[in-house]
């Protein structure tokens, strides 16, 4: 798609500086841009690459002046960018319906306007809304249901009764509904506890490539609206993650834990069983939580302590030979004075 430097603006609530009829076509990077492109500028350290760049236009704030170049002023760059990226890719594939190669159940309830690509499996009392796409090698599981505007990429499974909302997104391998990790000792030996609950994805979520999100061992597993999951993350059986949280790579939540509103959890960060974070709550990465933790706070480490006293700690930690060094030190001149006190 192609659109004027003023549609543009229109879309994102900014104004234009310079020619507002140049024609944009794609959004490139500020060293990459030419003709045809715009780029953004969102960290003031790249300011200085503008005289260098040959972009048709720059998205920044009105902070910046450049004399002689096409500009859209944006309150947030990396937002407006973000959104004329998504209006120049253009809509959706047009519907191409039932392709040759799939399999459906004779139960299963499949709105109009869908794509189900080859190698797709729908499961009996399946249903799948209107515009939703499927890519090769989807397995829907019987009495699934995925709403409408839904993208579900190559190798996704979900598993039966589980629930999806409206435009939601799964990308590659996501497994939507496997058993959650349940065994109740028997002697030396384990006994598998059965996985009978369902997972249920609410609107506007998406969930990275061979992400696992596990059923409820009875209940729901819900991840609520507007929450995005990044790849090779494990959510466990009963986990409640709130509204708008974000979630990157290799995160780990054990089962039955609650994550509020509106939190992000670092790569590699982990909760562990049966607790409680609040809302707008900030796990940095590898950061381990092990108590719960009330709203409003930025923690790291292992176990997870507020950032401040991290870094503190974390600034000591490298001084920690040179210290024991000196401790060692002190500790022999004290002993030394003790020896002289006892022959005085």
């Amino acid at each position: 798609m192609a659109a004027t430097l003023r549609d543009l603006a229109e879309l994102v609530g900014g104004t234009v500086v310079g020619n507002p009829e140049v024609c944009i076509r794609r959004v490139a990077s500020i060293d990459a841009g030419g003709e045809g492109d715009i780029t953004f500028v969102s960290n003031p350290k790249y300011l200085p690459r503008l005289h260098e760049c040959s972009a048709a236009a720059i998205i920044v704030t009105s902070a910046v002046q450049a004399p002689g170049r096409n500009l859209l002023i944006a309150a947030n760059p990396y937002l407006a960018f973000a959104k004329i990226q998504a209006f120049l890719q253009g809509p959706m594939p047009a519907p191409q319906g039932i392709l040759p190669g799939v399999h459906v159940h004779p139960g299963a309830v499949l709105a109009e306007g869908i794509t189900v690509h080859p190698g797709c499996v729908i499961g009996d009392g399946a249903k799948i809304g209107k515009g939703t796409i499927l890519y090769p090698g989807v397995v829907v599981y019987d009495n699934v249901v995925i709403g409408e505007d839904c993208i579900v990429h190559s190798g996704v499974v979900v598993r039966e009764g589980c629930r999806i909302g409206n435009r939601v997104v799964l990308q590659p391998s996501a497994i939507i509904g496997s058993d959650g990790f349940g065994f109740a000792p028997d002697g030396e030996r384990y006994f598998k506890i059965p996985q009978v609950g369902i997972v249920v994805i609410e609107d506007d979520v998406e969930i990275g490539a061979a992400t696992c999100i596990d059923r409820a061992a009875l209940g729901v597993t819900r991840i609520r609206q507007g929450v995005k999951i990044d790849n090779l993350v494990q959510i466990a059986h009963n986990v409640e993650i709130g509204e708008n949280t974000l979630i990157v790579s290799q995160v780990g939540i054990a089962g039955s834990s609650r994550v509020g509103r509106h939190c992000t959890l670092g790569g590699q960060s982990g909760i562990a069983g049966h607790l409680t974070v609040g809302d707008n709550v900030m796990i940095a990465g590898r950061g381990g939580v092990s108590n719960n933790v009330g709203d409003n706070q930025v923690l790291s480490g292992l176990p997870a302590i507020p950032h401040k006293t991290w870094l503190k700690a974390a600034m000591t930690f490298a001084k920690l030979p040179e210290m024991r060094k000196e401790l060692h030190q002190l500790k022999k001149k004290l002993a030394e004075i003790a020896m002289q006190g006892k022959e005085n």
